[in-house]
């Protein structure tokens, strides 16, 4: 049976691996994973945030290897998808055009921040009750 630890490796891998999939999944669902009218690379901004959460994709790939020396990183992912999703949120409920943000990416860092939160808080208990 896997505990808490190894649950956070793989959810680090499926997220990272998410992350580093976010064109690809403009191009199946633009209206959940863009901001823009036309192809994903027709705005330089969308292709800077599929720059960075690619980054950062690999980045969580390669911390599930060791979850506790990259707790930083980790947290940085949760607090991050919170403010983002919080943003986007806020935004599509401005623009009724953008309201299918309200069931793509809003709710997928929602639950990137819940599940590497949650499995967070199980390994920080661990390392201090037996650190």
């Amino acid at each position: 049976m896997m505990g808490r630890y190894s649950y956070l490796q793989v959810a680090l891998v499926l997220f990272g691996a998410i992350f580093c999939l976010v064109y690809p999944l403009a191009l199946v669902w633009p209206s959940g994973w863009m901001w823009h009218e036309g192809p994903p690379a027709a705005s330089q901004y969308y292709m800077m945030i599929v720059g960075v959460y690619a980054t950062l994709g690999l980045f969580l790939i390669r911390a599930a290897s060791n979850p506790a020396a990259n707790r930083s990183l980790i947290w940085f992912t949760i607090w991050s998808s919170l403010v983002h999703a919080a943003i986007m949120a806020v935004q599509a409920l401005q623009n009724p055009q953008h309201m299918g943000h309200m069931l793509g990416d809003v709710p997928a860092l929602l639950l990137v921040a819940l599940v590497l939160g949650l499995l967070m808080r199980g390994v920080e208990d661990r390392n201090i009750a037996t650190g």
